[in-house]
C-alpha cells in the first residue's frame, strides 16, 4: 500500500496551516521546530499568554486547528508527528473514542523497541482535572500513553469528511516551568502540573525510525 511520509522544517504556525493532502493516501508528516512555539488549542484564548514573557524568551505564538490545551514545541521539547488516514482506509473507525486505538498499539510497539516498557493506553472516556483544559498534557484522551501518571503521547484529532488527522506529540523534555512563566492564568499553580508530561532520553532520529515502521505496518496491514 502506497503511503506518503514527509519531514517539514519551519515554524509551528506553517506546520499547523498546512493544507490536507488532495490525494487520498495514508500520509505520515514529521515536523520540525526551527524556534521555540507556544502552541493554542483551537479554541483557547489569546488572553491567557503574557506577550511580553514569550517576546522575552523568544517565543513565537501559534495556533493549531484541532482542540485542546497549550503545548510548548521546538528546541528538542517533543517528536511531532501527524498521522492522516482517509476515510474508506481499513483503519478508518467512526467512533472517535477507538478511532486512535491502532496508533496508540503502533506508538508503544515502536518505543517498546526503544527499550520503554510499562507503557499504558488510556481507552476510556477523556479525563479532565483542573488544568487539562489549559495544559495539553495534563488531561487523558482516548489513545494517549502514559509512563506512570506521566503523559508521553498526547493526541489531538481533527476530522473533515474525507480525513481523520491525528496531530501527536511525544514527550522528550517536560519543562512545566518554562510554559508557566509564559502564562497569564490566574491561581496557575505550575507545581499541580509538575509530572503531567515526561522526560525520556531518547534520540529523535531512533523514535522516527522505530515509531514510523511502527505505524507503516499497521498502515499497510489487515
Amino acid at each position: 500500500m502506497e503511503i506518503i511520509e514527509e519531514t517539514f522544517v519551519g515554524v509551528a504556525q506553517e506546520h499547523h496551516s498546512r493544507e490536507l493532502p488532495t490525494a487520498l493516501v495514508p500520509t505520515m508528516w514529521w515536523f520540525e521546530c526551527e524556534r521555540t512555539a507556544l502552541v493554542l488549542g483551537s479554541t483557547q484564548s489569546e488572553e491567557i499568554i503574557d506577550r511580553e514573557s514569550c517576546r522575552q524568551h523568544n517565543v513565537e505564538v501559534a495556533r493549531r486547528r484541532s482542540g485542546g490545551g497549550l503545548v510548548v514545541v521546538g528546541d528538542g521539547r517533543v517528536v511531532w508527528l501527524d498521522v492522516l488516514i482517509p476515510r474508506g482506509h481499513h483503519l478508518w473507525d467512526d467512533d472517535l473514542s477507538r478511532s486512535g486505538t491502532w496508533l496508540a498499539d503502533a506508538w508503544s510497539a515502536g518505543l517498546g523497541d526503544l527499550g520503554l516498557s510499562d507503557l499504558v493506553t488510556h481507552s476510556g472516556p477523556m479525563v479532565r482535572t483542573r488544568w487539562s483544559d489549559l495544559v495539553c498534557f495534563d488531561g487523558r484522551g482516548p489513545g494517549e500513553i502514559f509512563l506512570e501518571d506521566s503523559k508521553l503521547v498526547g493526541v489531538s484529532q481533527r476530522r473533515t469528511r474525507e480525513w481523520s488527522r491525528f496531530q501527536c506529540a511525544l514527550s522528550l523534555r517536560w519543562q512545566p516551568d518554562v510554559l508557566s512563566d509564559l502564562l497569564r492564568v490566574d491561581g496557575f499553580d505550575v507545581d499541580d502540573v509538575r509530572r503531567s508530561g515526561a522526560w525520556i532520553d531518547l534520540d529523535v532520529a531512533d523514535v522516527r525510525r522505530a515509531v514510523g515502521a511502527s505505524i507503516r505496518t499497521s498502515i499497510g496491514g489487515r
